[in-house]
């Protein structure tokens, strides 16, 4: 059975598992409506509109 030679070092370690650790990147894009920032095929919670459509009553 194969078995390591010497320990692993800490920063070996950690610079393989960076790519886990790393934060996860949200695309956003402005409202053609209002032009606040959303996320991409969800309606914006500021206006309530999807493409061309008003889809919530935002109360304002």
């Amino acid at each position: 059975m194969a078995v390591p030679k010497q320990k692993t070092s800490r920063a070996r370690t950690h610079r393989r598992k960076a790519k886990y650790y790393s934060a996860v990147k949200l695309n956003v894009v402005t409202c053609p409506n209002c032009g606040e920032p959303k996320l991409p095929h969800r309606v914006c919670l500021n206006c309530g509109y999807y493409g061309n459509k008003q889809i919530l009553e935002i109360g304002e």
